[in-house]
């Protein structure tokens, strides 16, 4: 499989881009569709136009669960905050030329103010999971913001997400490392549209323990060139088996928060 990467049936959307910070008086339009509209793109994706008002400033990353209100009013999905009945999906990135770090679906930090998203809410996109076993079918709530969980079995008090399912625990790949590098180069067995994604967790040997993805260099043409890391690597090698975990592909099915466990 692979994540959603366009959208096409309604003029003028993105899901990659982010609008705002919008404030009255300053000449910026905005928002620039109504609020709940719906767009369409490649494998099965769906889209909804969602109002963000954040407080402080917050890094937004590929993956990172929302809810949103009847207004479509979104907020970041916590056990604590979760509403039961709420709709909920995906932020699916912040849009970048595809020959820089990030790729077409990058990490944004924001200032505080209001800003209007796209959050996926069909086919397939990055997820931000905690816990991911065998199961892979049970999803709920954490107390890390836009963060989910997948475990064996449900956990009491969380909140559970209906209608999503993941492809796999983790993913494996292929690549080489330099002492005192932060970049990984020379990849093999991956695809980029299947991840790895930004902020997952990596491990191999000549690692440092807690590395995660910070950039994706992609090619023009959607390739992945090389993986910025968190932390320089520890050793040379060639042709090491790298392992990502937690941002996985989901398949989101119009997700929503369905009861308390």
């Amino acid at each position: 499989m692979s994540v959603a990467s366009i959208q096409s049936d309604r003029l003028g959307a993105n899901p990659f881009v982010v609008e705002g910070p919008i404030v009255s008086g300053s000449g910026i339009p905005g928002p620039n569709f109504s609020l709940g509209a719906v767009a369409g793109g490649d494998r099965e994706s769906e889209w909804v136009y969602c109002q963000l008002v954040l407080a402080s400033q917050t890094t937004l990353q590929p993956g990172q669960w929302f809810q949103w209100t009847r207004d479509y009013v979104a907020s970041l999905l916590t056990t604590a905050a979760a509403v039961v009945g709420q709709r909920c999906g995906v932020f699916s990135g912040a849009a970048q030329p595809p020959t820089l770090t990030g790729g077409p679906v990058g990490a944004i930090t924001l200032a505080p103010g209001t800003y209007y998203v796209w959050l996926q809410r069909n086919g397939q996109a990055p997820a931000l999971v905690a816990t991911a076993t065998a199961a892979l079918v049970v999803a709920e709530t954490t107390t890390t913001p836009g963060q989910a969980s997948a475990p064996a079995s449900a956990t009491a008090t969380t909140k559970a997400i209906a209608n999503v399912n993941f492809a796999a625990a983790n993913q494996t790949f292929t690549a080489t490392t330099v002492n005192g590098s932060n970049l990984l180069t020379s990849l093999s067995g991956l695809n980029a549209g299947s991840g790895p994604f930004i902020g997952a967790a990596i491990s191999g040997t000549g690692i440092a323990g807690g590395t995660t993805i910070s950039g994706i260099t992609y090619s023009p043409s959607g390739v992945v060139q090389s993986i910025t890391l968190s932390a320089n690597a520890t050793a040379n090698g060639s042709g090491i088996t790298i392992t990502a975990t937690g941002v996985l592909e989901a398949t989101l099915m119009r997700p929503f928060l369905s009861k308390v466990n």
